[in-house]
């Protein structure tokens, strides 16, 4: 007897974090990603305290890519008994060493600062310790690109490059029992022409099951180039006035794409010579982890292919030791600090935006996607006066956003990344995405023609037969 197949959204269903789906097939649980919810401190305790399932009964869990909006959960699941394999690409095996911990550590730390305060309520708690994240870390199960990986007896899996970070992937699964059954889930599929990272390899081939990423489907991104400019002309102005340029930044990816871009800024003369501070132990890791896998690199680009170093400016300090980044409060005169995390919502940059957000000569710096309710989110949207570490702060800084380094593909880059799948898609779900943009990417989905298309609620089940 064939057991039916059955997908349920548990995570960036009808919002754009928390990315986790529970697969019913082959006689296994599967998770597609354990990412953490990221919001409304309450809101967000509350969505990644309360897993909606015994963990202990999950077989196993396949990992798109690093980021801790998919991934983030993963050490909570071992805490509350999942032993099975955790299925990741080479590269993303690496990076979650070093941002699982950090993970961990920052929210043991913050807990820690607010008890000294007294405003340690019981939803500042960490969700799980620095053991959990190691737990982990050995059920991890590495398999490169394009390498069949057998999850169960008829389930197989095969990662392509989703061209979104370091390792990103797109899922393929084929099903075999009760099928057969093509399942696709995109991961988060990256832009064409993103320095250092390759372009993003839809799978080709008639699909059943399509479940694709959001984010950007309602928004044209500016070019790359157009975005390096732009990243100029901000450190120039803000260094003319003696202001600090704060950049929040995912550790993974963004900060990398940042140094990349000052290099080449630096080196053509574009910008200042002014210090630059990457101030995240998290992103001197991931750096680290970056220099490990140049297999991953796009060779057509120039620096990538002159084997000139990448991640190494002249200007440029990697600052590791809290007393290194508390010194950078009392630095005088202009200079960029980039640190986590990408959305403000903790980490490093809430102490810089706490110290430099107030000043009318500094400029906050937006280069990556806020996801509603987050800080970053409200400081964008032009909140005149926002609460950092519970204090309230007037907003008198300089905000700007430069679109271009976003990660994530655009509506033109998701439209094109449907097209290249080439086969029929019987049936498709929009996640990880806004209300509107969900709704934006299921009408791309019909034009492209698809007939069967979803945006699924949280928590909302569905027959794949």
């Amino acid at each position: 007897m064939t057991t039916p197949i059955r997908l349920t959204f548990w995570g960036a269903a009808g919002q754009v974090t928390g990315s986790m789906h529970l697969l019913e097939a082959a006689g296994a649980r599967i998770l597609l990603d354990a990412g953490l919810f990221q919001g409304h401190r309450t809101d967000a305790r509350r969505l990644n305290a309360e897993l909606p399932f015994d963990a202990r009964r999950i077989d196993s869990v396949i990992v798109s890519h690093a980021h801790i909006d998919h991934t983030g959960r993963l050490p909570l699941l071992a805490n509350q008994g999942f032993h099975g394999p955790v299925v990741v690409t080479p590269a993303t095996r690496d990076l979650c060493a070093v941002m699982l911990a950090d993970s961990a550590h920052i929210q043991e730390k913050d807990f820690e600062y607010l008890e000294r305060r007294g405003r340690a309520g019981p939803d500042a708690r960490p969700l799980y310790t620095m053991a959990d994240a190691v737990r982990v870390q050995k059920l991890m199960v590495a398999v490169p690109y394009h390498r069949i990986y057998h999850v169960r007896k008829h389930l197989s899996l095969e990662y392509l490059d989703a061209g979104h970070i370091l390792g990103s992937a797109t899922v393929d699964l084929r099903i075999a029992e009760g099928g057969p059954h093509r399942l696709v889930f995109s991961g988060d599929i990256g832009r064409t022409g993103l320095p250092i990272i390759r372009d993003p390899e839809p799978p080709s081939g008639p699909i059943d099951t399509l479940i694709i990423e959001s984010t950007y489907a309602e928004r044209d991104h500016e070019s790359v180039a157009g975005s390096e400019e732009r990243l100029g002309e901000a450190i120039r102005r803000t260094a003319a006035r003696g202001g600090k340029v704060l950049v929040p930044a995912f550790a993974v990816g963004r900060a990398q794409e940042l140094i990349y871009s000052i290099n080449q800024l630096f080196r053509d003369g574009r910008i200042p010579r002014i210090p630059v501070y990457v101030d995240s132990p998290l992103a001197v890791d991931v750096t680290s982890v970056f220099r490990l896998h140049p297999e991953s690199f796009d060779r057509s680009e120039v620096l990538v292919e002159s084997g000139a170093p990448l991640f190494d400016v002249p200007l440029l300090s990697y600052v590791r030791d809290v007393e290194d980044s508390k010194k950078l409060n009392r630095l005088t005169g202009p200079a960029v600090i980039i640190a986590a995390s990408g959305m403000a919502e903790n980490g490093r940059i809430l102490h810089h935006l706490a110290n430099h957000i107030g000043d009318h000569r500094s400029l906050v710096l937006f280069v990556g996607f806020q996801a509603e309710g987050t800080l970053g989110r409200r400081i964008q949207d032009g909140a005149r006066t926002v609460k950092i570490f519970g204090e309230p702060h007037e907003v008198r800084a300089e905000t700007e956003t430069i679109g271009g380094y976003s990660a994530h593909a655009d509506r033109n880059e998701l439209r094109a990344w449907v097209k290249a799948l080439g086969g029929p898609i019987r049936r498709a779900f929009c996640v990880h995405g806004e209300p509107s943009a969900l709704e934006t990417m299921a009408t791309i989905l019909r034009e492209e023609g698809v007939a069967e298309v979803h945006v699924p609620a949280h928590g909302q089940t569905f027959d794949l037969g």
